[in-house]
């Protein structure tokens, strides 16, 4: 059987068109049996079947209590947790969510086309990128620069678009051990596009299986 996946989608903050093209890319790349979702109830129920749990371009306060504890949980004894784009946006209240991550979204420039640089080819996430990524997206901010506390994969280059506000040291992509589990998250993936792009599937792909410690194919 298909390792399974928990792809929670549910929004009480601003809502990404893409995310019906993130769920479908996610089922497309056929290596698992994806459970997608937007009730807060399926956080609350035994998690220990899934091979991780994927935040896909969530926002503001989505988790009960319940939800809470039971995700913690899950990541502390070994469960992997993935966040996409906007999952950077979730769960600002909740401290906990913030240190699992690595950071919050603070803001973006308008959605423009700039330039991502693989600082570590050395991960399933990035082994198939090149040095630089021509990409196209909202080139998220974040209220302090998780480096230090993170594995950093990509970085921006704010000089290729307008509007940057972290500075020469911009993670956008990044990986880090939480208890037993692991947490992986990128920034990317604001457009529907960009779930169409092949390397971008293989970057979500390398991620996920990292996250979940499952063999690389």
């Amino acid at each position: 059987m298909a390792p399974r996946l928990l792809v929670h989608t549910r929004t009480t903050g601003y809502r990404h068109d893409s995310i019906p093209a993130g769920v479908a890319a996610l089922r497309a790349l056929g290596a698992f049996d994806v459970h997608a979702t937007e009730d807060p109830a399926d956080l609350e129920r035994p998690l220990d079947g899934y091979a991780a749990v994927v935040f896909l371009s969530t926002s503001g306060d989505i988790l009960t209590p319940a939800g809470r504890e039971r995700l913690a949980a899950y990541v502390e004894s070994g469960g992997g947790f993935v966040g996409v784009h906007a999952a950077a946006c979730t769960e600002y209240g909740w401290p906990y969510y913030g240190e699992l991550l690595g950071t919050w979204f603070d803001r973006h420039p308008h959605h423009q086309p700039g330039r991502a640089v693989v600082e570590d080819h050395d991960h399933p996430a990035t082994r198939h990128l090149p040095a630089v990524w021509d990409f196209t997206d909202e080139w998220y901010d974040f209220r302090t620069n998780p480096r230090g506390t993170v594995r950093v994969l990509v970085t921006a280059d704010e000089s290729s678009y307008e509007g940057g506000g972290m500075g020469e040291d911009h993670p956008l992509v990044w990986c880090r051990d939480h208890g037993r589990g692991r947490v992986f998250y990128t920034a990317l993936g604001h457009a529907p596009e960009a779930y169409e792009d092949p390397l971008f599937r293989a970057h979500l792909l390398g991620g996920i299986r990292w996250a979940a410690a499952l063999p690389l194919p």
